[in-house]
């Protein structure tokens, strides 16, 4: 490990990227501390995380780092981002037009982000606003210029850590926002190790439940390491084509489809759909609206129902976002491959069609599996749930992403990298 970690900074491109990554790491989590102006914060705390109201705000919290127990300006996180990107790849599918903008390219690409872009600015003016409304008792002095400024300051964070993102992915290593998340997470893990050590010794749970749980993590990392890695190969045959004199084809390869396509995205994605409602409900002043803010707590049934429900279905719509069997069927074929025993064409397409359902069911379920374990396993350890198996999904998921293409820039200059 530590040689392939000095491999990657022997590489100058790679190594600007990673000290890219850590600086823009660094920038976010400074960010994190500056305050938004006129909130008391032990009157907001009270509000937000007291009177057993705080389930929903202690779970977005989480994807915050800290920044909305602390009322920062990265309050609301990358989630209104998220969410904006959900809407967008949703309409792709039933407006034939942002599909037909999907399939232009670098130029379709483009456009495709700039509309994301203002939906993020417009559901987190939207979050913004209900959040403010809803903190408005710890607002000092609660007039008009004083609550736009903070909407304004929450909508302009979000809006930095957007580009932030961005920037990671354009000039750093890995997904810019998958990366932000994972620092949120991470950055909460010292503050609740400390929060489980006084548990502990207050003697509110004991230093079994602390062992029982840190051997469920342990099995969890080993299970995400092994259903991340885990892919279904599909024998590929090239037909060999003689153009002037040289031979061209006539090999065998394979098309890796894994077990877990979609990685990590599934679980974000269900987590921010969920949450919006929840937060929107939370400040309405209607007494159905505090109703249904209780039913989708994180914990009750029915949200772990849906839950779970969106964690199957955003696997299997972001597998066929990102893998098209037609596409790749059309592929083989221009250059003269086929698959043994399956006929080139539409054959070939129902055929990877049936394996990619029958390979992403195993990945939906393991996911699901995973996301709900701390919900199970919470009453039993009392650990807080921050250590539970949606953070430790991400963070496995996040960096087992990056470490595959610090790996793939390593392999092109022929050193050795971290998997073997």
């Amino acid at each position: 490990m530590l040689s392939a970690l000095g491999n990657a900074f022997k590489v100058k491109e790679l190594r600007k990227k990673i000290l890219f990554v850590i600086s823009m790491m660094v920038v976010y989590r400074l960010g994190a501390f500056i305050p938004v102006p006129g909130v008391n914060i032990a009157t907001l705390r009270e509000q937000l995380f007291g009177g057993g109201v705080g389930n929903v705000f202690d779970f977005l919290d989480l994807f915050a780092g800290g920044a909305l127990r602390n009322f920062t300006i990265f309050a609301m996180s990358i989630t209104p981002y998220i969410t904006a990107s959900i809407i967008l790849q949703l309409l792709t599918g039933v407006i034939p037009a942002l599909k037909k903008l999907q399939q232009e390219g670098n130029e379709g690409k483009k456009k495709m982000t700039q509309y994301t872009r203002y939906g993020t600015i417009v559901l987190a003016l939207i979050q913004g606003y209900g959040i403010t409304m809803y903190v408005k008792p710890a607002v000092e002095d609660p007039n008009f210029f004083n609550l736009f400024l903070i909407v304004i300051s929450l909508t302009a964070g979000t809006a930095f850590l957007m580009w932030l993102g961005e920037q990671i992915t354009d000039k750093g290593i890995g997904n810019g926002i998958s990366i932000i998340i994972f620092t949120s997470i991470i950055s909460r893990f010292p503050g609740d190790i400390w929060q489980t050590l006084k548990l502990v010794r207050a003697g509110s749970i004991s230093i079994l439940n602390v062992l029982i749980f840190a051997v469920l993590a342990l099995v969890i990392i080993a299970g995400i390491i092994f259903i991340q890695q885990g892919e279904r190969r599909i024998p590929v045959q090239y037909s060999k084509r003689i153009v002037g004199r040289r031979v061209y084809g006539g090999r065998n390869t394979h098309i890796p489809l894994k077990i877990n396509q979609a990685g990590v995205i599934p679980v974000i994605f269900a987590s921010s759909v969920l949450m919006f409602p929840t937060v929107i409900a939370q400040v309405l002043p209607f007494g159905w609206a505090q109703g249904l803010a209780d039913i989708l707590a994180p914990g009750q049934p029915f949200y772990l129902f849906l839950y779970a429900l969106m964690i199957f279905f955003f696997t299997y719509f972001w597998t066929a976002f990102t893998f098209d069997p037609e596409d790749v069927a059309e592929n083989m074929k221009k250059y003269g491959g086929f698959i043994p025993g399956i006929r080139p064409g539409k054959a070939t397409v129902n055929y990877l069609e049936r394996v990619v359902l029958r390979v992403t069911l195993a990945g939906a379920m393991f996911l699901t599996f995973i996301a709900l374990l701390p919900f199970i396993i919470r009453p039993l350890t009392g650990v807080a749930i921050s250590f539970g198996g949606t953070s430790l999904l991400i963070m496995t998921g996040v960096a087992l992403q990056t470490m595959q293409q610090i790996e793939s820039h390593l392999l092109m200059r022929h050193y050795e990298g971290f998997m073997k």
